[in-house]
């Protein structure tokens, strides 16, 4: 009798994926992850099963350490409130670890809500049955957070949902640090608290557009992400050109922003695109230069026209392209491939954005393919930026400093062995290379 053998791991495409320990998967998982939303190739809840299998076979600590780098690093804010909510099921996690994630991954006042209904489903609970399997260090955690909430940042999020402001106070019972604090959350229990000057809050209340936007532009009192989501809503109601202009270039508040959300702006609102692409290259002044010679190569096969969220019409190419067009090295050359491999000019923001997006027909991920010819070119460094759902097999690369940069959630990939990987889709990826080969 023939023992069956171990089934080789593939990527969606066909080619021989690595062998990676559950840590890794782990990684791959979250740290490009819109939580519960379908990619390409396989459907939001199935990632998010996978992640909640994942945390129970990681250390704790690691998954803990990964949670808090994934919210404050990645600035992606779901994926890491579901491996909070993993750790708090666990018996093996350290209460004092699991109150510190808590409180670390929640950093909006409405994330308490949706840490607790998360908290729930890993529990097979119902939100309003929540009661009977919170633990000691849940609660403490959710205090620890909830005292970090201003007036404005608490109004903003007082609405009706699953879970609310009102329902976590009753539930975890947080301590207040003062007298005017407590008369805060006295106004949460008594439905008195005021709501806060936002968009939102203004324009539900039926006030006029252009006066509103208006308004809160000169007042400094618009978030920079709400300024580039609401860009053509702006240009619509006839807001002043030059008001919008300002705010865009001054990126007040900016810090958070994804490199592709310039992208998406500019495609609701094309008529403002020299001022996002402006404001994306200043953002870049002190990014650090890549010394010798570098090559980007950017997938843009099928898949990577995948959206990253249901509600939005940004896909990973546009994260890919955006990552493509910021990086800065003494000696830069830009490459594409899917079926073919096809040659860019090395263009920093819109530009280059575009160049990347348009450079060729989108069909099969020939990952293998591209890497070979790579190899036959001289260079320092190589930085692939993909999906990693090759159709082909990937040669190992001829540098030492070879980079797969990862922008999918999927589970299995080809960058690993010789190749650094890292995954994740914000600027803080080729951050990280700058990091790592100064400690080499």
């Amino acid at each position: 009798m023939q023992l069956n053998k171990i089934r080789e791991p593939r990527t969606h495409e066909g080619a021989k994926a690595k062998r990676i320990d559950p840590y890794q998967q782990l990684r791959r998982a979250v740290c490009s992850c819109f939580l519960w939303e379908k990619e390409f190739y396989e459907s939001g809840q199935d990632i998010a099963e996978r992640i909640q299998e994942l945390v129970a076979r990681v250390e704790p600590q690691d998954a803990a350490n990964l949670a808090v780098e994934v919210r404050t690093r990645h600035n992606i804010r779901h994926a890491p409130l579901l491996l909070a909510a993993c750790l708090a099921k666990g018996r093996g996690s350290d209460p004092a670890t699991t109150r510190s994630v808590i409180n670390n991954v929640i950093q909006r006042a409405d994330e308490m809500g949706e840490f607790l209904s998360l908290y729930a489903q890993v529990n097979r609970t119902e939100p309003w049955e929540i009661k009977q399997i919170l633990s000691r260090r849940v609660k403490l955690g959710i205090a620890d957070a909830y005292r970090k909430f201003d007036a404005y940042q608490l109004g903003k999020y007082n609405r009706k949902t699953a879970i609310t402001l009102k329902d976590i106070l009753r539930l975890c019972h947080p301590k207040p640090e003062d007298k005017d604090q407590s008369a805060l959350w006295k106004r949460i229990l008594d439905d008195t608290l005021e709501s806060p000057d936002t968009w939102e809050v203004a324009l539900s209340a039926g006030a006029d557009k252009k006066e509103t936007f208006t308004r809160l532009l000169s007042e400094g009192k618009l978030g920079y992400l709400a300024l580039l989501r609401n860009l053509r809503n702006m240009d619509e109601a006839g807001v002043d050109d030059k008001l919008v202009r300002d705010a865009i270039l001054a990126r007040k508040g900016a810090y958070r922003v994804l490199p592709f959300r310039y992208v998406a702006a500019a495609q609701a609102c094309p008529r403002m695109e020299p001022y996002l692409d402006q404001a994306l290259c200043d953002s870049l002044e002190n990014a650090p230069v890549m010394s010798g010679k570098t090559i980007v190569l950017i997938d843009v096969s099928g898949s990577m026209w995948g959206r990253v969220s249901g509600r939005s019409d940004l896909t990973r190419m546009d994260a890919a392209a955006a990552l493509g067009a910021i990086v800065k090295s003494d000696d830069l050359r830009v490459f594409t491939f899917s079926e073919d491999v096809v040659e860019v000019p090395p263009r920093i923001g819109m530009a280059g954005i575009d160049a990347i997006k348009n450079s060729q027909p989108n069909s099969m991920t020939r990952l293998g393919n591209a890497v070979q010819q790579m190899n036959g070119i001289p260079h320092d460094r190589l930085i692939v930026i993909s999906d990693e759902q090759s159709h082909d097999s990937v040669p190992d690369p001829i540098c030492e400093r070879a980079y797969m940069i990862n922008v999918a959630s999927y589970r299995n990939g080809v960058g690993y062995r010789k190749w650094t990987h890292i995954d994740g889709f914000s600027e803080n990826v080729l951050k990280f290379i700058g990091e790592y080969e100064s400690l080499q």
